[in-house]
Parts: C-alpha cells; structure tokens; sequence
C-alpha cells in the first residue's frame, strides 16, 4: 500500500464520519425528509461518498465515530453543516438541538460553551449566511 493510498482512505473515513453526524441530525426526529434527503444527496457528493457507502452509513450510522478535524476553521466548516442540516427542512426539533450540541462538544468546542455556540449557529444559518460570514461570525464571537 502506497503512502497515497494510506492519505485517500483517511481522508475518506473522515469524510464517511463526518456525513454519518450529518445524518445522525436528520434522523434525530426518525425520519429524513424530502428537504433533509436533497441536502444529503448533495453533501453525499461533496465529500464524495459513494452509493455504497451512503446505503451503508444511511443504515448504521451510529457506528460511525466523530472525528474532530484539527483545524479550528475545519470545525467551523462541519459545524456550519450540521447547523444547516437541523435548519433544512425549517422545523428543529428538541432533540436535533441537543444532538448538535452533543456534537459541537465531540467537534472539540468546549462544554460549558456548546450551547452558546449552537444558538449562534442556528441563528446564523437561519438568517441564510454564507460559510464565511458564518465562520467570521463564530470566531468573532470566540474572542
């Protein structure tokens, strides 16, 4: 096995995580809606997931663990993806909030600070911002 190969299949097992947390939200009130599916569909081909392992990860992702990315802006990246997700199809529940709440602390965010991040996420995606605006937004508010 190549040192190119060792990259890919890590690279690609963060992204198969990162897309089981996604739908970890979407299937916190049990179901996956219209909305939450086209979102999926789209962000399953963003990170270059395959049919396979979308059938798969669709099955059983809880399996998956959540692996922080070490960059700061990284986290900002997933996190804006997670909100996005308990926003698509505009009715979040209780449950989706506590779960990323859980997942901004498996992200790395700090504890006594998760909720406070999770509001100011949701409020940022509710008002449609931009993955910049977000991550500006989410830094400044960390200083």
């Amino acid at each position: 096995m190549s040192i190119s190969d060792l990259f890919d299949s890590g690279f690609r097992k963060r992204n198969e995580d990162h897309f089981a947390a996604i739908v970890r939200v979407a299937m916190s009130d049990g179901v996956i809606s219209v909305e939450e599916r086209k979102f999926l569909d789209r962000l399953a081909n963003n990170l270059d997931i395959s049919q396979l392992d979308y059938k798969k990860i669709l099955k059983d992702y809880n399996t998956h663990p959540i692996n922080p990315p070490t960059s700061y802006d990284s986290r900002l990246e997933r996190l804006y993806d997670l909100a996005r997700m308990v926003w698509v199809d505009q009715m979040e529940t209780e449950a989706q909030i506590k779960l990323l709440e859980k997942l901004c602390i498996g992200l790395g965010f700090r504890a006594d600070n998760a909720k406070y991040i999770t509001d100011k996420a949701l409020s940022l995606v509710h008002q449609g911002v931009d993955l910049d605006v977000f991550t500006e937004e989410i830094k400044t508010m960390n200083k």
